[in-house]
């Protein structure tokens, strides 16, 4: 067989050599044209230079052409100077021997004519990075700072800093914070300015760490001279600049209103801004302004809500979630501010599922009884949508609306519409919330069970869809008259499910081995090791959408969830934990005493034995309430802002009424029960906190109460206040009557 000829070497590109020799090739022709002044000498160094570039950018070593790039650089052409000084900047800091040879060269450029070489010269001088060449910088850093070409001092000053990370204290030594501080409060250019402050925080920041003298310097920034010096000037800056100045008028405490209300009336064209970063950082600085000025609050928002809203629309999905993250927290604390605004959070077919989760989240915030029927219609057509987490997202958003009892009658007719979709995780999803409606609202088990009746439980996959039709075949199998059939059907494959919970949770202790109850209610371990005790993990969620605690209130209470915060509405954390019987109860907390009492006192009760309580609370007062008061969150905190305090005590829960509160919602479905209503509730075990409200029967005047609860102790503290104070305190009377009855029935 004849042996293969070989394959011809690929000639080298004459813009990118590849090997040694085309570097000598490149050091040859360097040294002819170093001292050349022919009339195209400048073009012949140009297009060198550009295959030096080329090869070092390919990762090529061209380093052995240092000396001969120095040399060409004697030249007044500003772009020989650019690629010379971009060679220079990557090979001196590679190899630090050579940077010596540069120095000449640069600081003869730093005396340029050209302002334009002046500023690059002075910019590759500081880019070397090289310590032993430090002293080489001072003098011209601080003869750019005053170079009569703007451009030259805004390279000086980020110089500065650059010097101090290389040498802080030949820095500080030549005295440069000084100078950039006085250049910043005096120089005409707003680039300058900028660039002054930005290597001046820089360096302050650093430096604080070691010296209480450079602590001081910065709070000089923060001073209102500096602060509206540079608002004043703000629209001269770039938008890079003016994220800066804001980021330091954010900081700037005022010395009382009148500062507030100047800074928010010069920085009001900014929230019209192109930039996105401009306007979130001009928003910043009005919540920072305005935080402790509940008053104005409200103002505050309306003004910054249409600029967000405008940003939603605006910019890649990116710009976008991230605005919406700065209206999710907005949404939270005042829905009502946006309940007209809700197309905003319609969800587009091409929003990544990410900001469609958010807009959902606030699309079932801001519901409420004029946009009920429209978001539910919107969300409705999500529940098709290819994207399985959205379209379950927007299922569960439907039940939560019709949890908070807008348009129910409407509501329900859309879930029930979502049981004739041949998809098992709508089916799934929609079980689970008619189950939640029912034992809300069992007046609608008739329609909603003859809907039910007809699903087949094979259609049925997935666990809670399962777990949600066994409970209603349970509760309502007398309308349901196959429902023997249908639980059979579910029996027969009973071993094929794999349950959570395992079945000793459901009988009694001697019968049990010892377990170990995990933090998560769905993990549960089994050994003989495990310890005895039993820790109860039942917890709580919480939303920042807590208009009627503000952070003040919180720290003074000492109460505190894992998120700092406390909802408008309560959510149970399971379907276990809402439906424990108080001997359920009892199984997960045995070594609790309080909770054994209470299953005592119920089988007492059942067995008929009729056991008395000697704590029995007395009757309640004669003030008539209203049976059906009607307050919204935002009139309740305006109203708890204005008025005075009337009653702050502490008052005693029965043994019962500590054990009851496993179900917070418990608590307040007895209170309703009394005629006064919960308008917020929140907390984790073993605390608890809810506001409440009354109203006097045939009067316009309301009582207001906040009552935090501590279930181990069994105390409550109260906190009243009342628009007609020669009733409050019968009401104070009747609210503790009302609470020391709770767990009683």
């Amino acid at each position: 067989m004849a042996p293969t000829a070989p394959s011809p070497a690929k000639s080298a590109s004459p813009s990118q050599p590849s090997g040694k020799s085309e570097v000598s090739d490149l050091k040859q022709q360097l040294r002819q044209l170093a001292g050349s002044r022919a009339p195209d000498a400048d073009d012949q160094r140009r297009d060198v230079f550009k295959r030096v570039i080329s090869c070092m950018t390919a990762g090529i070593d061209v380093s052995a052409a240092f000396g001969e790039m120095v040399l060409c650089s004697a030249t007044s052409d500003v772009v020989l100077k650019k690629m010379c000084y971009l060679y220079v900047g990557v090979h001196a800091r590679a190899h630090p021997d050579l940077a010596l040879l540069t120095i000449n060269f640069l600081q003869r450029d730093c005396r340029d004519q050209d302002p334009t070489i002046r500023g690059l010269a002075l910019r590759s001088l500081c880019s070397l990075r090289v310590p032993n060449l430090v002293e080489y910088l001072v003098t011209p850093l601080t003869t750019g700072l005053k170079d009569p070409s703007a451009y030259v001092r805004m390279v000086a000053a980020v110089g500065a800093a650059k010097l101090y990370h290389i040498s802080a204290t030949t820095c500080l030594d030549a005295d440069l914070p000084a100078a950039l501080k006085a250049l910043m409060l005096s120089d005409p250019d707003a680039q300058v300015v900028a660039n002054c402050l930005h290597s001046l925080l820089e360096i302050w920041t650093l430096e604080a760490a070691n010296s209480e003298a450079a602590g001081r310097e910065i709070e000089t920034l923060y001073s209102k001279p500096v602060v509206f010096y540079l608002l004043n000037k703000i629209k001269e800056f770039s938008e890079w600049a003016q994220c800066h100045v804001l980021e330091l008028a954010s900081k700037f405490i005022p010395s009382d209103n009148n500062e507030i209300f100047d800074i928010m009336n010069l920085l009001e064209d900014r929230l019209q801004h192109a930039n996105g970063a401009v306007v979130l950082a001009t928003i910043k600085v009005f919540l920072h302004l305005t935080m402790s000025m509940t008053d104005v609050h409200q103002q505050v928002y309306e003004r910054i809500k249409a600029p967000l809203l405008t940003l939603v629309g605006a910019g890649s999905p990116e710009q976008s979630y991230s605005v919406l993250c700065h209206l999710h927290l907005l949404v939270m604390r005042a829905p009502m501010l946006f309940s007209s605004d809700y197309k905003s959070f319609y969800c587009q077919f091409s929003d990544p599922s990410y900001v469609k989760k958010l807009k959902l989240e606030m699309l079932t915030a801001i519901a409420n009884e004029s946009n009920t029927y429209e978001i539910v219609t919107e969300l409705c057509e999500y529940a098709g949508n290819v994207d399985v987490p959205i379209a379950r997202e927007s299922i569960r958003a439907v039940g939560k609306i019709a949890l908070q009892q807008y348009d129910v009658n409407a509501i329900v007719d859309r879930l029930l519409q979502f049981l004739e979709m041949d998809k098992d995780y709508v089916t799934a999803e929609t079980l689970v919330l008619v189950k939640d409606l029912l034992r809300k609202y069992p007046q609608w088990s008739h329609d909603c069970i003859a809907v039910v009746g007809n699903i087949s439980s094979q259609n049925i996959q997935e666990p809670k869809g399962k777990a949600a039709l066994i409970w209603m075949l349970g509760e309502y199998s007398q309308d349901m008259h196959d429902a023997p059939y249908v639980l059979e059907n579910l029996v027969d494959n009973w071993d094929e499910e794999q349950s959570p919970e395992p079945s000793y949770m459901f009988t009694d202790k001697e019968h049990r081995g010892t377990f170990e109850y995990s933090e998560d209610l769905a993990n549960l371990t089994v050994g003989a090791d495990a310890p005895e005790t039993v820790i109860s993990a039942q917890r709580y969620q919480e939303n920042d959408n807590d208009l009627l605690l503000s952070t003040s209130d919180k720290e003074d209470n000492g109460i505190r969830s894992s998120n700092g915060s406390y909802t408008s509405t309560y959510n149970a954390p399971s379907d276990l934990l809402s439906s424990q019987t108080p001997a359920e109860t009892a199984l997960i907390n045995p070594s609790s005493s309080t909770y054994s009492t209470q299953t005592n006192f119920s089988l007492d009760d059942l067995l008929g034995l009729g056991v008395p309580d000697a704590s029995a609370p007395p009757p309640p007062p004669a003030l008539a309430l209203n049976s059906k008061p009607v307050l919204d969150p935002a009139t309740f905190q305006k109203k708890w802002g204005q008025l005075a305090l009337s009653f702050s005590q502490e008052c005693s829960l029965s043994l019962q009424g500590a054990a009851s509160l496993m179900n917070p919602q418990s608590l307040i479905r007895h209170m309703q029960s009394n005629y006064i209503q919960c308008i917020a509730s929140g907390g984790q075990p073993p605390n608890y906190k809810f506001y409440f409200y009354g109203q006097k029967a045939g009067a316009a005047a309301f009582y207001l109460v906040e009552c935090i609860v501590n279930t181990a102790s069994a105390k409550a503290q109260l906190k009243i206040k009342a628009e007609d104070g020669t009733t409050a305190e019968a009401f104070s009377t009747l609210f503790q009557s009302v609470l020391s009855q709770f767990g009683h029935s």
